[in-house]
């Protein structure tokens, strides 16, 4: 890793823009002690560098070894204020917060009838964007004054304040014991993906059922309800229950065009819901759907409804771009797919410091699935070999595991078998590690293990009696989970049928559509 990676404050510095770069001179230039400070030369040296060089700007500013730790803490401070400063960073919440913060100062002054005005019409504000949080600390705070000073409305005020605290409190403890939820099954599905057997389907319902508070529909709020669609969501893809992940990620999606203000003031959320959608619709080949989805996102993208910032752009080119690819797997369109990838690929460098390593890690994997399913089999491996010389990823331990056994399919089908013992061996090794040596794992290793002891005139009969065998696991509950991450079964079609994988599944396709 760069060194320039490491460092928090050269990241800051490289990810102003133009217009932020100069707000931040005119902020600090404001008192002309700041001209000639060495926090100002430090920020004019680190925006010059094209890495982090602790020697070049010890040698190109009067700053010493010793002071350069407080001198990098005070202007990363200084940037921060600055961009807060700078209106295109201003949304609701931190109007709401400013007006707080000047209630507060009124309050101190004395002037409490001023401090309560402002304290009303900024719970207002709260509540009606649901930033119920900020809504509870201000009567927190309208309960202080009331409680503490003698106002023309305290007869009436009391119990008014007290029953709207509860009530926000109790929708507090909602959302967040949803939220909650919601972060540890997220965390589950990151770490070890799909449940593998009915003991783990069992321990997740459990989970589940244990953590998701009472509640009624009719009394939850957007964010209540936001929350509540994500944790059925997770719980539902880690069940490979599709049908009732689109069920959720609908209303998710839909709780947002019905509340248009809130895809402004929560982006990411509403990008996320998009991408479950996508991905739903995707695992049920709803090619319509997805298509139909898939547009009324990128319109969202291309009109001015989000926020302008490096984190929404980053997120709108991710689940984009993710779910764009998988639109060629639903109708086999693979080679329309290989056509983009170089595209993608160069862009995924332009947002190296915004992608996590992760998602990095899931674009390889469909690019190596698009070139599989292509016939570029070197192609696949090249973009396999990025996941799997990857030694630092320890999340979704099932895309590790499916990068590695369609890694061996791909060697074979390129007809690179020199070392096809050794890659067998360490496959097996490795999926024992992971706990996901499963039945289908289990039959293709055997398979291609047999396969250099097969004459060739019975090669095809071979295919056909292991495609019989994956056959029965194909609607399994938990086995066939392996057909998400590769399509073993239309490539042992086929080898059978003498056709390229990509017919197979256009084939396919058609037929469902014709029904």
């Amino acid at each position: 890793m760069t060194k320039d990676q490491k460092d928090n404050l050269f990241a800051l510095v490289k990810s102003l823009t133009k217009s932020e770069k100069r707000q931040f001179k005119l902020y600090v230039g404001r008192l002309g002690v700041n001209s000639d400070s060495k926090f100002l030369n430090l920020f004019t040296v680190l925006d010059k560098l094209k890495q982090y060089d602790e020697v070049s700007i010890l040698k190109s500013t009067k700053i010493k070894k010793q002071q350069l730790a407080n001198v990098k803490a005070h202007l990363y401070k200084q940037i921060l204020v600055s961009l807060k400063l700078n209106p295109s960073h201003q949304n609701i919440r931190s109007q709401i917060r400013e007006q707080l913060d000047f209630a507060s100062i009124l309050y101190h002054k004395g002037l409490y009838k001023q401090s309560l005005k402002i304290l009303d019409k900024a719970k207002e504000m709260a509540l009606v964007n649901e930033e119920k949080n900020l809504a509870y600390e201000i009567v927190e705070l309208e309960k202080v004054i009331e409680s503490q000073y003698i106002t023309r409305s305290i007869s009436s005020r009391a119990d008014e304040l007290t029953i709207q605290a509860k009530a926000i409190s109790e929708l507090n403890v909602i959302a967040s014991k949803l939220s909650n939820l919601s972060l540890q099954l997220y965390s589950i599905i990151l770490k070890t993906g799909y449940v593998k057997s009915e003991a783990e389907s069992k321990e997740v319902t459990t989970y589940f059922k244990a953590r998701l508070p009472k509640y009624k529909i009719k009394d939850l709020g957007f964010r209540e309800k936001l929350w509540l669609y994500n944790a059925y969501l997770w719980y539902s893809f880690l069940l490979q229950d599709f049908k009732n992940c689109y069920k959720y990620a609908l209303k998710w999606v839909d709780l947002f065009y019905e509340n248009p203000a809130m895809i402004t003031l929560n982006p990411v959320f509403f990008l996320k819901g998009n991408n479950y959608l996508l991905e739903s619709l995707f695992f049920i080949k709803s090619k319509d759907k997805f298509d139909e989805a898939l547009q009324k996102l990128k319109n969202v993208i291309e009109t001015n409804q989000l926020p302008k910032d490096e984190n929404v752009e980053a997120l709108s080119f991710l689940y984009y771009n993710i779910n764009t690819i998988n639109g060629f797997f639903i109708d086999g369109s693979f080679k329309e797919g290989v056509a983009i990838i170089d595209q993608i690929d160069k862009d995924l460098e332009r947002y190296k410091d915004r992608i996590d390593e992760h998602h990095t890690m899931i674009f390889y994997y469909k690019f190596a699935s698009l070139h599989f399913g292509s016939g570029n089999n070197k192609q696949c491996i090249f973009y396999l070999n990025k996941i799997i010389s990857n030694k630092s990823l320890t999340m979704r331990e099932d895309l590790l595991c499916f990068s590695r056994v369609l890694n061996l399919v791909a060697h074979y089908e390129a007809g690179l078998d020199y070392h096809l013992d050794t890659l067998l061996r360490t496959t097996y090794k490795f999926l024992i590690q992971m706990n996901e040596l499963h039945e289908v794992q289990k039959e293709m290793i055997k398979f291609i293990r047999k396969l250099q002891d097969i004459y060739p005139q019975d090669i095809k009969k071979a295919f056909k009696s292991l495609l019989e065998k994956l056959k029965t696991y194909e609607n399994h509950p938990f086995e066939r989970r392996a057909f998400l991450y590769l399509d073993i079964i239309s490539w042992l079609e086929s080898k059978v049928n003498n056709v390229s994988v990509d017919q197979v599944i256009r084939q396919k396709y058609l037929q469902q559509n014709a029904t």
